[in-house]
């Protein structure tokens, strides 16, 4: 049985009296050092010299420092970095700044589980991962709700680093919805399977496929568009509210026949087949060295393909539509 923890779980005394250093202020960063303040924890924020967020963290009232002096005056120092990123900046400023009983946390397991961050034996080792973006975070927190978290231990020096981590994952909101224990290897390779296989590999062939079908038939691109694309999250939106049920319910019931008689023709043993070899690349590291090495040349294929993937007719019917639906937010892209 999975063991999930809340508010009356956790002590965020356990903290208190602590620095805590949040390393990276974008999307999770500023979430986390915002709620954790909020809290009434004691936080600054580590960037590196020249970082367009430094203005930005000081103006919310932070104290701003380097990320390796604000590992050396931590207790806590939660990495909040891109992925591939973090194994430089834990050898150039994180570990000189290590000494005995401090915790080092993440969001995501993947340098850890993949080792390419081995942290010295003296040291807790914690993740606590929310299962939302930073912005979601943040707005949970202010309307006093929360998004639900991930906790595990990968190294318990000091005998509390369970403890220290669910204090943590309180101060950001996420004991309001639920904190779920896990292992690092689970978080990683779930996590990493759901992005490529379903939610965004998965979900964007799926929808870009849908689009092609449609316009090579004959139909017209905008119409394409609302039916494949912009009516996902009206779906989404369902399921998040009460699982496959209640959106079949929500919807017709001619909709909800297609579903049983069209869904397993797309999604074939074959399909499944293919998400089982993508989750033994995951596994077996395979993924995360190809992703390291890409990193290491320049990011060839990744930058080639965010060039070809932005010209996609979908993308660029798809932005001329939202620009003329005032409700939405504005994008940054």
């Amino acid at each position: 049985m999975a063991i999930m923890y809340y508010e009356k779980d956790c002590d965020l005394s356990v903290l208190k009296g602590k620095t805590i250093a949040v390393i990276g202020y974008g999307s999770q960063g500023h979430a986390h050092a915002l709620n954790a303040k909020e809290s009434g924890l004691n936080v600054i924020v580590g960037l590196y010299e020249g970082s367009k967020s430094w203005k930005s963290a000081e103006s919310a009232g932070f104290q701003v420092k380097t990320a390796q002096a604000a590992a050396e005056a931590a207790d806590f120092i939660m990495i909040l970095i891109n992925d591939e990123k973090q194994a430089k900046l834990y050898q150039e400023s994180i570990k000189p700044a290590l000494k005995s009983g401090k915790t080092l946390a993440f969001a995501h397991g993947f340098n850890i589980h993949f080792g390419q961050i081995t942290p010295p034996p003296d040291i807790n080792v914690v993740m606590i991962a929310p299962k939302g973006p930073g912005h979601t975070v943040r707005e949970q927190y202010q309307a006093g709700a929360g998004v639900p978290c991930l906790i595990a231990v990968y190294q318990d020096a000091t005998g509390d680093a369970k403890r220290i981590g669910l204090a943590y994952a309180a101060a950001i909101g996420g004991a309001r919805a639920g904190v779920l224990e896990t292992t690092f290897k689970e978080e990683t390779e779930t996590d990493l399977f759901g992005e490529q296989a379903v939610l965004c590999g998965g979900v964007s062939a799926l929808m870009k496929a849908g689009y092609e079908v449609l316009v090579e038939a004959g139909y017209q691109p905008e119409s394409a568009y609302f039916e494949v694309m912009h009516e996902m999250k009206l779906i989404i939106d369902l399921v998040n509210r009460g699982g496959l049920s209640f959106m079949r319910y929500s919807i017709s019931d001619t909709a909800e026949y297609g579903d049983y008689v069209t869904g397993p023709k797309i999604i074939t043993e074959d399909t499944k087949n293919t998400m089982r070899q993508v989750l033994k690349d995951i596994q077996t590291g395979t993924f995360a060295k190809d992703w390291i090495s890409e990193n290491q040349v320049n990011r060839p294929f990744f930058n080639k393909m965010r060039i070809i993937e932005a010209q996609h007719p979908i993308e660029q019917v798809g932005k001329e539509l939202r620009s003329m639906m005032s409700w939405l937010p504005k994008s940054e892209k």
